[in-house]
């Protein structure tokens, strides 16, 4: 009989126990989550603190790259509200879930505002650096005229001068080329039949319009002028030339091409080319030949 009631109350007290132990083991389980929860929390209300400090750093930044004083004035005042949320968040338990939830919602919003500025100040950035280097430019052109106007000598200085050296033609390109009996290029003087010499007149707006005899002036490595050309005016005095073309002048680039029969024995050295149009030489280069 006693081993009858024995048997139920151990059993008993073992289920006591174990229930203990269980609840004991709950409740530490449910501590702990609570705990890691919590740290979760700090981190989290952590991270919006740095965030809300990042933010109110850049406005203060921009600040300084801008001189609209209306943008200054919104971003300052921008500032001061982030400032302001950080402030209350510092000051707010991580374990304040509804107070935690607003302040976030408001860091969503000081980001969405900071990166609308952001772009704005990239884009008045840009539009400053176009400025700049525009001024800069068109300064540098000024300075380079002026430089060229400066460069002039005081018998150049009046505005009928200056008109008629804008006006004055350039030959561009100057090429000689030496041709054999065929018509074809060669390196070689013996074999050299006809010189031809082929440049381009540039486009000259203020230049006049109209047929231009260009003449064209080949001195030999001896000094001597190459023949057969008629002679023109230079500088008061009388020039030989080599030979001679007319064309029609428009303003426009126009090429030309002249070609002059070598009527004497030609010698190793350095040609050189000039070119003359309306009174002035338009432009000049040596050649060198063996």
């Amino acid at each position: 009989m006693k081993k009858k009631v024995l048997i139920p109350i151990i059993l008993a007290a073992l289920l006591l126990i174990g229930g203990i132990v269980y609840l004991v083991i709950t409740l530490q389980k449910s501590r702990q989550e609570n705990k890691d929860m919590q740290e979760l929390a700090e981190l989290d209300k952590k991270e919006m603190e740095n965030e809300y400090q990042q933010f109110a750093n850049q406005y203060s930044e921009m600040r300084t790259q801008i001189n609209n004083d209306s943008i200054v004035a919104q971003l300052t005042a921008e500032q001061q509200k982030t400032e302001r949320l950080l402030k209350e968040l510092k000051s707010v338990k991580s374990s304040d879930a509804r107070e935690i939830a607003r302040l976030k919602r408001e860091l969503a919003t000081v980001r969405a505002v900071l990166r609308s500025y952001v772009m704005e100040i990239d884009s008045l950035n840009r539009l400053n650096q176009n400025l700049t280097a525009e001024n800069n430019r068109v300064r540098g052109q000024y300075e380079e005229a002026t430089r060229q106007i400066q460069g002039l000598n005081t018998e150049k200085a009046s505005l009928s001068q200056k008109v008629a050296i804008a006006a004055q033609l350039d030959a561009v390109g100057i090429n000689m080329s030496l041709m054999d009996k065929r018509g074809r290029s060669t390196s070689k003087l013996k074999k050299c039949r006809a010189l031809q010499v082929n440049f381009t007149i540039a486009k000259n707006v203020t230049a006049s319009n109209g047929m231009k005899t260009v003449h064209i002036r080949i001195t030999s490595p001896t000094g001597s002028v190459l023949g057969g050309g008629n002679s023109f005016s230079y500088e008061n005095r009388t020039l030989q030339g080599t030979m001679s073309k007319t064309v029609e002048y428009g303003g426009r680039e126009t090429p030309v091409t002249a070609y002059w029969n070598v009527s004497e024995a030609l010698s190793e050295g350095t040609y050189n080319v000039s070119i003359f149009a309306d009174g002035n030489m338009i432009g000049s280069r040596s050649f060198t030949f063996k």
